[in-house]
């Protein structure tokens, strides 16, 4: 039985890297991009793998690239396409966030994901994975405290649009997720964290593997959890 394949958008460090990383060790084909040609710690794992993850560059925000990505591919099957993004500018309260902050974040963060999800999705087997890297901060219901207006906005904006991509191919049998890692130490996290990446990732690949197959759209932490829009 030949192994399964999966395509992570964003796999250069951190939530991204820790995910083609434990794709390979579960057996798994990766390919993982990152920006730009310099060289990150996707290439290590790549010169380490025999040939299980391999590299491809791509700068979401640029439409182009994302066609180029399409043809490059367009003779591979994905079992898993998975998009992670998220970038913040800082905690400031949205009547100081100047337009270009704005326009970046939600470019990053909701419009990008989208326009690969949506230009990558003939390339996913029927029965196969949509990913999205979501977060906590995405969720109407959760939001009690206020902060990162920018950044929570954004991720309730890409939550958003999978329900109105979701939608639109309800015919389709992908399964359709939006995936909150938890509070994780990372450049965004922050160092007070409570969850390492160890202790994120394999939770968040074993509930993807968990729904796998199962048609539509689910908002669900690294734990499995449903989280509330």
């Amino acid at each position: 039985m030949s192994a399964k394949t999966a395509l992570i958008v964003g796999a250069s460090r951190t939530l991204g890297l820790a995910l083609a990383t434990e794709y390979a060790h579960r057996g798994w084909n990766v390919i993982g991009t990152v920006r730009g040609d310099r060289r990150t710690g996707l290439h290590d794992l790549a010169e380490a793998s025999g040939g299980r993850v391999t590299v491809e560059s791509l700068d979401m925000t640029e439409p182009e690239q994302i066609a180029a990505l399409r043809e490059r591919l367009a003779e591979r099957t994905l079992d898993l396409l998975f998009v992670n993004a998220g970038i913040t500018r800082g905690n400031i309260p949205i009547g100081d966030v100047p337009t270009e902050m704005f326009v970046e974040v939600m470019v990053t963060n909701a419009l990008s994901p989208m326009r690969v999800v949506e230009s990558l999705r003939s390339l996913v087997a029927p029965t196969g994975t949509i990913g999205v890297m979501s977060s906590r901060q995405g969720s109407v219901g959760f939001n009690t405290r206020g902060g990162q207006d920018v950044y929570r906005a954004s991720k309730s904006a890409l939550n958003q649009l999978m329900r109105s991509y979701a939608a639109r191919y309800a015919d389709a049998a992908h399964t359709l997720l939006l995936m909150c890692p938890g509070h994780v130490r990372t450049e965004l996290g922050g160092p007070d964290a409570p969850l390492t990446i160890d202790q994120s990732i394999p939770g968040v690949v074993d509930t993807i593997d968990r729904h796998s197959g199962e048609p539509g759209l689910r908002y669900l932490n690294y734990q499995g959890q449903t989280v509330p829009w």
